[in-house]
């Protein structure tokens, strides 16, 4: 419904991800030790919106959104996929990602920031930063 009604609008569609949400997809009984379901659903959602997508063709912008830092490891998993997506096709999986460290003190919460982009920014993937 979300690719008809922006086909039918005549522009794009951003489809955003949350932890849980990659954990829904790929199911509740899915081991998710370190994240892996959250990861594999995360990622399997976002390859099912691009092929979804060329149907209709209407561009999509792919996010995630709100990762605080005990989620770290399901964001390393989604970057690890753009990387590996981007070897293949000059492009990464994702559009871009959301920290949200806000709850952390500002010099650290920078810090992160700073290497995650430093990081995403040799794959042309962008970083939406909550500082605070």
């Amino acid at each position: 419904a979300c690719m008809e009604a922006a086909k039918k609008a005549g522009g794009p569609i951003m489809v955003t991800f949350s932890r849980g949400g990659g954990q829904f997809i790929a199911g509740k009984a899915a081991d998710n030790t370190d994240d892996a379901a959250c990861i594999a659903g995360s990622v399997a959602g976002a390859l099912h919106v691009r092929a979804v997508a060329k149907l209709y063709g209407v561009p999509v912008i792919l996010h995630s959104d709100h990762c605080q830092k005990s989620w770290l490891p399901w964001f390393d998993g989604m970057i690890k996929a753009s990387e590996e997506y981007f070897e293949k096709n000059g492009e990464p999986l994702f559009s871009s990602h959301m920290l949200d460290l806000s709850e952390e003190p500002l010099e650290e919460n920078i810090a992160i920031c700073k290497k995650y982009l430093e990081r995403m920014a040799k794959v042309n993937l962008l970083l939406e930063m909550e500082l605070g």
